[in-house]
């Protein structure tokens, strides 16, 4: 496998809050790994979050001895979960801080997906197909048949999330795998981005450039174009036969 990825304040934001990690190579027993968080909170409290629980779920994939990558991955989520939580309550300026998580790992040609909260991840393979749900108000109202997708991209409350890692004492994740090949990207985003472009401009920007990190770059660019007002994070990966088998 191959990644890029690139994180930017934005052009509204004064920090950072989100949070990028990628390894081509092994992390403890999962071959590869892609994590991407955005945190929330108060003056810094989101940039801890994110970090904090990003770092802690990686200190726990490295020690874990089980094999099964969903089983690692659960149990490294809950372990941030957890460990946000307590940081939330040793400070009152990281009172009710929070982050979103996405994370993936390739075994095979298998791909391994966990979320909470609204960062997304896709899978470009001739179209663009968005893997993961968002755990989210407007996606709530989506569902239930209140709201269209076009509605949902300018509603006023389409930053509320329903789901965050350290919010609560207990998480409930979401899993996902599906069969990918030679040539298959997956994207790793927060909102910063799927807020600022819709999926056929992700798509098209991708597919139209020859590098994963122009085609990072350039994502970046637009949404920044378009007016830049959250932080914006792209984490992309190729699938590559010869690596893939190797997995």
């Amino acid at each position: 496998m191959r990644s890029y990825g690139i994180t930017d304040v934005g052009r509204v934001r004064s920090i950072n809050q989100d949070f990028v990690f990628a390894s081509d190579r092994p992390v403890g027993k999962l071959p590869n790994l892609f994590v991407v968080a955005d945190g929330m909170g108060g003056h810094k409290a989101g940039e801890r979050a994110s970090s904090y629980a990003v770092e802690v779920f990686l200190d726990n994939v490295r020690k874990e001895r089980e094999k099964n990558p969903i089983k690692v991955i659960r149990r490294s989520i809950e372990k941030a979960n957890t460990k946000v939580f307590e940081e939330a309550k040793t400070q009152e300026r990281y009172r009710g801080m929070g982050t979103t998580l996405v994370a993936a790992t390739v075994l095979k040609d298998t791909l391994y997906v966990a979320n909470v909260g609204d960062s997304r991840l896709y899978l470009i393979s001739g179209g663009i197909r968005q893997v993961t749900r968002d755990h989210s108000l407007v996606e709530e109202m989506i569902r239930a048949g209140g709201l269209t997708r076009e509605e949902a991209r300018v509603h006023p409350d389409k930053n509320v999330i329903t789901r965050a890692v350290g919010v609560e004492e207990r998480i409930a994740i979401d899993f996902f795998d599906l069969s990918v090949k030679q040539g298959d990207k997956i994207l790793l985003c927060t909102d910063g981005l799927s807020n600022m472009l819709t999926d056929e401009q992700i798509c098209q920007i991708v597919q139209g450039e020859s590098s994963l990190q122009s085609a990072g770059e350039k994502l970046v660019k637009a949404a920044n174009q378009n007016g830049g007002r959250d932080n914006i994070t792209v984490l992309l990966a190729e699938m590559r036969t010869d690596e893939v088998e190797k997995c």
